[in-house]
């Protein structure tokens, strides 16, 4: 049985709608909020990862510095 919104069948019904077309259009809502609920997750997912890699840039650009630091000021005198 497909996913619907009843709350968007009900309001439909009382606006007059055929049942017919008030639940396909009510399930039609369903299946793009489902997507958009998904697409959300692969966001999310997405904007995990980017932190990560920002972290780890980071990291490597302190890194390098202070390599670089040591390499080039350790000759002082």
């Amino acid at each position: 049985m497909p996913v619907m919104l009843s709350k968007t069948y009900d309001a439909l019904k009382a606006a007059g709608a055929p049942e017919d077309k008030a639940r396909e259009a009510a399930e039609e809502l369903a299946g793009y909020e489902n997507r958009l609920a998904s697409i959300d997750g692969r966001l999310a997912s997405l904007e995990g990862k980017f932190t990560v890699m920002l972290w780890a840039m980071g990291i490597n650009a302190a890194a390098t510095i202070a390599i670089l630091g040591v390499l080039l000021g350790g000759h002082g005198g």
